[in-house]
Parts: structure tokens; sequence; C-alpha cells
């Protein structure tokens, strides 16, 4: 396996970069969380995973060992390739995923694009123990049940607003004000709706 190249910056694209190492141009997949950490460098090191399947060898490449092995706990999961571990990767910050996981917190891992119920689920079931065991989370944060956001929420969809847009909203609402009432939320949300 090739654990990291390290060589010239050649290309940058949101989903890849080309590194010319030792007059090889190496093209590596990348996630936006890669991509948004790259400068351009005459000398660049990126972690990888080199995929292997019968129709193509894929280059995976990371900036930092955690989102590397984040990756490859991600591709363990039955139903989750490279492309779609990277997507998840793109989506939601490494420290966001390991506290889903350890959370068992469906919802944020729903959030990305292409990842339903039961495959959010089965992230959380096949990784959640070796999450907190590998990376030592003691502390896993609350997952808020709040009443307030859920009946603001169902209040919105009565009055035609699409759920996925009026949670995107309510939870804005929510961070800058934990203790609103169902009436604040709503009010708030139908401003920014």
């Amino acid at each position: 396996m090739i654990a990291h190249i390290q060589g010239r910056l050649i290309e940058k694209t949101p989903t890849q970069v080309v590194i010319d190492c030792g007059g090889v141009g190496y093209q590596i997949h990348i996630s936006l969380h890669t991509y948004s950490q790259i400068e351009q460098t005459e000398n660049l090191r990126l972690y990888t995973y080199l995929q292997i399947k019968d129709d193509a060898h894929t280059l995976f490449g990371f900036i930092d060992k955690i989102e590397r092995e984040l990756f490859k706990l991600l591709i363990s999961v039955s139903g989750i390739g490279g492309n779609t571990a990277r997507n998840i990767l793109s989506s939601i910050t490494t420290k966001e995923l390991l506290q889903a996981i350890a959370a068992g917190d469906a919802k944020t891992i729903q959030s990305v694009k292409g990842i339903g119920v039961k495959t959010a689920q089965r992230v959380i079931l096949d990784l959640q123990e070796k999450v907190i065991k590998l990376y030592n989370i003691e502390e896993v944060l609350p997952i808020i049940n709040n009443t307030n956001v859920d009946e603001a929420l169902s209040a919105l969809e009565v009055l035609g607003f699409v759920r996925k847009t009026a949670e995107k909203t309510v939870d804005k609402i929510v961070k800058q004000n934990p203790d609103a009432s169902v009436e604040f939320i709503i009010k708030q949300a139908l401003k920014n709706l």
C-alpha cells in the first residue's frame, strides 16, 4: 500500500489533485475538507489509501491521518464505497462525524446527500464501538431532544414548508437561542424561509 505521497502540486480541483513525485504524476481523489486545507505550495504531502477493485485502482488522499483512518472505517461498512465515504468526509468535519457516530446521531450522518436512514444506522452500528475505543471518546455530547423544535417543525410542515429546509433554519435559530419557545422559533423561521 502507498502510505503517503509527497511532491509538487501540479493540478488542484475540489475532487482531485495531481502530484508530481519523481517525474510521475499521481492522480489522487480528495475530499472537500482536504481541498480546503491544501495551499498552492511547491511541496505537498497527502496520506493515501489505494483502493483496488476489479475494474479500477483508485488513490484517495487525505490531509491528515485521522481523515484517512475514518475513510478506512467508513468503507468497511457494507454498502459504502470509496466515493460515498469521500462524500461523507466532504459534508461533515472529522470531529462532527466522530461525535455523531459515538453519540448514535443518525440524523447528522443522514444529512449527507445519498445517505439514507438504513445506511446511517449501519454506520453507527458497525463503527460506534471502534470509534469510542480508537479515539478515546469518553464524553459523548448528548443529542438534543427539544420538544419545542419538534413542535415548531411540525407546524412549519403544516404551513407547507419542506421539512429539510425548515430543519436547517430552525437549527440556526435554536443554536442562537437554545431556550426559545415554540412561538419564537416559528416566528423567526417564517422570517427566514
